[in-house]
């Protein structure tokens, strides 16, 4: 039995579209892959600028509370030099030197800590940066 020219024509083109219907869903599959791939990569980056958020406001903490004990023992030396200030020149002298070694130590730990709370790029600067690449904004 021989097909005829219009059984032919027929069954090329159902083919075709056959072939182009597993390549379109081949397509569609690894674009959707992409896009997964592409959303976790920005996930893991987020994660990470999270745990250096994290880690930089920890530090900030721990600075703060080692600035409050310095100013701290500085005014219990202050305190200390004020009492001290009837009794022998030197042990005066001592004293009011510790209390403005505290003291100023409290203070520079201050500046550090306010130093780093300051973030000249905004918080998640690499993920916003990425994200408007993807875009194709820069």
């Amino acid at each position: 039995m021989s097909e005829s020219p219009k059984d032919s024509f027929s069954a090329g083109r159902f083919g075709a579209q056959h072939a182009t219907g597993g390549g379109l869903l081949a397509s569609v599959r690894q674009l959707l892959s992409t896009v997964l791939e592409t959303a976790q990569v920005r996930l893991e980056l987020l994660g990470t600028e999270l745990e250096a958020e994290k880690s930089r406001l920890l530090d900030v903490v721990v600075l703060v509370a080692v600035a409050l004990v310095c100013w701290a023992l500085g005014l219990v030396m202050l305190c200390a030099t004020v009492v001290l200030l009837v009794d022998e020149a030197w042990r005066l002298a001592a004293a009011g030197a510790m209390a403005l070694l505290m003291l100023g130590a409290g203070l520079a730990l201050l500046a550090f800590a306010k130093r780093r709370l300051r973030n000249p790029l905004g918080m998640f600067h690499a993920s916003v940066r990425e994200l408007a690449r993807d875009r194709g904004n820069e």
